[in-house]
This record gives structure tokens, sequence and C-alpha cells, in this order.
């Protein structure tokens, strides 16, 4: 078990943290007509891509369908609050930060009153934007726990966030796990993703604690079209076969969600799934190269499948080799993972490698991959698929999913508006 988080210091008010939101949402209006027409995930002629806006507004929340950055921050929180109302304020306070924080610019005047504390805690100041996202979402417990109605929010909970329950394999520390609230900032830049983290929990403080915290470096999964997949912590290229964010057919079909949910207020939006799964690396590396590529179903070097030279062609799963043997191993991740072995089954994976010192009670790495992924159903297709790899897959002799969260994810804000709009009307 990690050590147990640090309880957050409840220093506010809750009138005086939603005196602060009514502030920021005033500077947010301000700020976001100068941003309003920055082209999200392409940079503008001359403009380097670590200045580059991806704006918080649109009919999707950022962070989804956009290009990876190089750096994660996610945040699970637990909602303190005593009714839907309080949590409307703290959304409509996190929205006009992240509109101001996405933007390039602090929550509040640098220079304040010097008896209080400042408004933004600083470390952002003169950084670039960094392509900033930050995501926002609600887990089943925001809506039900222990079987009572919270905030009354209960009858507006979209089955698809319902709990998944235990899967083959899992090995989950509680301290890593659940969470009423979840916040993904994603940036190129590692201060400024902490800084957006950071800063919603001062704001919410009082109103929200911070559950677990996860840091996350060098994208994990190709997400554009063309991309070469990056490595992950094994070596081995990663989410070659990824739905690539530049392909709305399969993102109209996989991950968002349509018409057919039952929750107007979810349409469009998405479920997210993020796993933590510990890598044991030093078992790993002791292995033959051999066994790793037969684990994973590529080459090492040059990311190609068994049976194609190049790390984008397509997996031959009918190939058969002189012994009569199937070329890709029917253990291998790459085959047990394919859309062709799982009814056409597929999700846009958004994951990072993370390392987090040394677990004390071995005295071994603890480092892997925060896998995070979205799609319309995540029972049908992420737990599904994980049922599957959970019980015949090869690497799971090298790997532990030891934290786990699922979050529904509503469309985004409107323009002055607020994520959960939809939810909280």
């Amino acid at each position: 078990m990690s050590a147990p988080e640090q309880p957050v210091e409840r220093g506010l008010t809750r009138r005086g943290v939603l005196a602060a939101g009514g502030g920021l949402l005033g500077l947010a209006a301000a700020a976001g007509a100068g941003y309003a027409a920055a082209d999200a995930g392409r940079a503008s002629p001359g403009v380097a891509p670590r200045d580059e806006i991806v704006p918080f507004e649109g009919a999707r929340q950022a962070g989804l369908a956009t290009p990876a950055q190089a750096r994660l921050v996610f945040g699970s929180f637990d909602f303190l609050g005593a009714d839907a109302g309080e949590l409307r304020e703290l959304l409509r306070s996190w929205s006009g930060a992240a509109r101001l924080m996405t933007a390039g610019q602090p929550i509040g005047t640098p220079a304040g009153e010097p008896l209080l504390p400042p408004e933004d805690t600083g470390e952002g100041l003169g950084l670039p934007p960094a392509r900033l996202t930050i995501t926002i979402g609600f887990g089943s417990e925001l809506f039900e726990r222990d079987g009572e109605d919270r905030l009354g929010l209960r009858p507006r909970m979209p089955k698809g966030v319902a709990p998944i329950g235990p899967l083959p394999g899992d090995q989950l520390d509680p301290a890593r796990s659940g969470g009423d609230l979840c916040v993904q900032a994603c940036a190129d830049h590692p201060q400024v993703a902490f800084h957006a983290v950071r800063n919603l929990l001062r704001i919410g403080r009082g109103q929200v604690e911070l559950r677990w915290l996860q840091l996350g470096f060098d994208a994990s999964t190709a997400t554009t079209t063309g991309e070469s997949a990056p490595r992950n912590l094994m070596g081995f290229k990663d989410g070659t076969n990824n739905i690539k964010v530049d392909d709305r057919d399969r993102l109209d079909r996989f991950v968002w969600i349509g018409d057919d949910e039952p929750q107007r207020w979810m349409r469009g939006g998405t479920f997210l799934v993020a796993r933590r799964i510990r890598m044991l690396v030093e078992t790993w590396d002791r292995s033959p190269l051999s066994e790793q590529e037969k684990v994973i179903g590529r080459r090492k070097v040059s990311g190609a499948p068994f049976g194609g030279r190049r790390e984008h062609d397509v997996p031959d799963l009918d190939a058969r080799g002189g012994d009569g043997q199937p070329v890709i191993p029917l253990d291998a991740h790459i085959r047990l993972a394919s859309p062709k072995t799982n009814d056409g089954l597929a999700m846009l994976r958004r994951g990072y490698a993370y390392t987090d010192g040394i677990d004390p009670r071995t005295g071994l790495l603890d480092a892997g991959l925060f896998f995070v992924s979205f799609q319309r159903d995540p029972h049908a297709q992420f737990a599904a698929l994980q049922r599957k790899l959970g019980t015949t897959d090869a690497l799971t002799e090298y790997i532990q999913h030891t934290g786990s969260g699922l979050f529904a994810v509503p469309p985004g804000a409107r323009a002055g508006g607020y994520v959960g709009a939809g939810l909280l009307r």
C-alpha cells in the first residue's frame, strides 16, 4: 500500500471560495474574448508549439481529441459539499479559472493584497500556455454513495459510469482509486500542468479534497495519423493502431456518446477510464529479447509486427510459420488487444509513462503506464477487453493494475458557461 494522502488544509470558508469564484468568472470572460478564435490542436503561423493555445470552451472538452502533449497531471477529488448548488458554484469557478490558465493567464492579479494569500499560486507566471488542456469528469459516487442520493443527482446518473467491479489481475490500492471528480491537465511543460491542478485544488478548498494524484511524462500512445508511436518503459512502441484524433468516423463510432444516451446532458461527451499499470521492470529487464518480443508480438527496435517489416504494417493474425504455428503467438498482446479479435472493439487511448520512486516494501522501481482511455461504453469496451487480457495476455506476467478510476466526461463549456451545466441546470 502506498502512503496515505495527506489531508487537505481547509483554510478558506465556503463563502470565501464562492466569492473568489465569482471574481474568476469575470476575469475569464474578459480574457476569453481575446482567445476565442484560437484554433484547437493547430499552431498559428510563426507561433511555437509551446506558445500555442488550446481553447477551454467548445462543443467537446479539450484534452480528448487533442494531439497528446508531453506531460500529464491527473487529480481525483472527493466532493465535500452538501448539495448540487455547491457543486454548480465549484464547477463555475473551476471553469472560469481553466479559461484563464489555458490561455496562459494567471487566475488573479499577480500582486494583490499583501495581507491576503495571492489569488494565483504564481509558479506559472512567465511560462507559455504550452497547449494546456483541462478536462473535468464526474465519478459514480457524485450521484450515489452507499445507496444514498447524496446531492439529488441520482436520477441523472448515466448508466455507463456505474462501477465496473473487480477485473482479472486487479491489485488496486484504494488510495489510488475512485473519486467524485477528476481533472486531467495535459501540457507541453510540466509546471504548467501542475499549476493547473494545484490552483483548482486551491480554489475548491473547503469543497473538495484531493484523493489521489498522478504525474505522467512522455505520452505513451500515438494520437495523430502518421505519427511514429512513442516507446513505453518496456522499450516497445505503443499505440501504433490506436484510434487517431483526426479519425472522425471512428471517434463517432467508438468514443462520442450519441443520441441514444437517455441522459441528454451526456450526449456528445464520453467516459474516461484511468488505470495505473505498474510494470515489473526488473523482471522484464532480465527476460531475453526473444521472450519480450513474443509477449508483445512486435520487434523491439523497428516496432514491426511479427511477419511485417515496418511499424505501421497491419498485423497478419492469420499468418503461420513453417512449423504450422501462428507467426504472432496466441497469447501475444497485440493479438489479444486487436480490434480484429474483439468484434471491432476500439477505444481512444491517451496514456503516459510514470515513475514514483521505489516501492518501500520491495526496494524495486515503481514505474509503468498511466493508462487513460475514452469510450462510449466503458463496460462493453474497456471492461470487456480487460477481462480477456487479464486472463490470457502473456503481458500480465510483467504488469500489475494498482489504481483505477471511471468518470463521465460531459460535453464542453459554452461561451461564458461551465462544464457540467447540462447536469446542473
